[in-house]
């Protein structure tokens, strides 16, 4: 078998037809045909089946193809590894992150790495924790940067909690609450909680925290932004809570005002996750040696 004939099949599994896999893959359509009959003999099942004129993915296509792509993708990173371990001059530094951690906890430990290693190219995907673990899995990406809530399969991958986040109550600068300074959980019964989405990472989070402090809103406003869920709360639609790293510069051009829950805090943890048992390249060696100066 040999990495040909599954990127043939890659590509063919990704456009469902041969015309088209011909031309992304800059070959004939009968070679495509030779190059995936060739791979069905060399497994001995086939991988795809034609009904009428559409073409489709067998079963055993559909549980080859992430195989596939782990190999193809081992091998890319593999060639990138030797590489860099002769001069890190040089090469790419490709990793995954949240949401919330690529927007704002890394930038500024990125930007430390690329005065240290001004060759290496930053290759920083942001994505939904679903993805980012389905790219983890597939060889996709080394590394995965993202809160300790998102659950791992331990006997698989290894992680480490290196920040702990501090998640506040944000409200405007014309809110009642902005002019005591203060409140306890009980004074946000009547408030409008503007939150992410149900079943989201940090609602899933806050939810579980608050049951512990027995306190429940009556009232949930659901937005699926960040940025959007800040400027609510600017422009008077409710109060929320979020990262204290997310509202840096809404405090200080007083656009929003955090405001000290007595007796309450909310942390949560900030992961990096890679396989178990793995060589990691040396730029992703240099990041994560980034990543543990920032732990608190």
């Amino acid at each position: 078998m040999n990495l040909t004939k599954l990127q043939t099949f890659i590509t063919l599994s990704e456009c469902l037809n041969f015309t088209e896999a011909a031309e992304l893959l800059y070959c004939s359509q009968p070679a495509v045909s030779m190059q995936i009959q060739s791979l069905e003999r060399d497994l001995e099942f086939p991988l795809f089946d034609r009904i009428g004129k559409k073409l489709y993915l067998t079963k055993q296509g559909e549980h080859f193809k992430p195989y596939a792509e782990q190999m193809i993708n081992l091998f890319s990173t593999s060639k990138e590894h030797i590489r860099q371990f002769d001069n890190l001059a040089y090469g790419t530094l490709s990793f995954g992150a949240s949401n919330f951690v690529g927007v704002y906890l890394l930038p500024a430990i990125l930007s430390s790495f690329n005065k240290k290693f001004p060759g290496i190219k930053i290759n920083m995907n942001i994505t939904n924790s679903r993805h980012l673990m389905n790219m983890l899995e597939s060889n996709k990406v080394e590394l995965l940067v993202l809160s300790n809530r998102i659950p791992i399969d331990e006997a698989r991958f290894k992680a480490k909690t290196f920040y702990q986040d501090e998640l506040v109550l944000i409200v405007n600068n014309e809110h009642h609450l902005a002019q005591k300074g203060g409140c306890t959980i009980e004074d946000l019964v009547n408030e409008t909680m503007i939150l992410k989405p149900n079943k989201s990472a940090t609602r899933t989070y806050l939810e579980g925290e608050f049951k512990k402090y027995g306190f429940s809103s009556p009232d949930y406003m659901e937005i699926s932004s960040l940025e959007a869920i800040k400027q609510s709360v600017i422009h008077g639609l409710g109060v929320s809570i979020v990262s204290s790293l997310a509202i840096k510069q809404e405090i200080n051009n007083k656009l929003l005002v955090e405001i000290p829950i007595e007796g309450v805090k909310f942390l949560r943890g900030i992961n990096y996750v890679h396989h178990r048992g793995i060589h990691l390249s040396p730029a992703i060696t240099q990041l994560i040696s980034l990543l543990d100066q920032k732990s608190i």
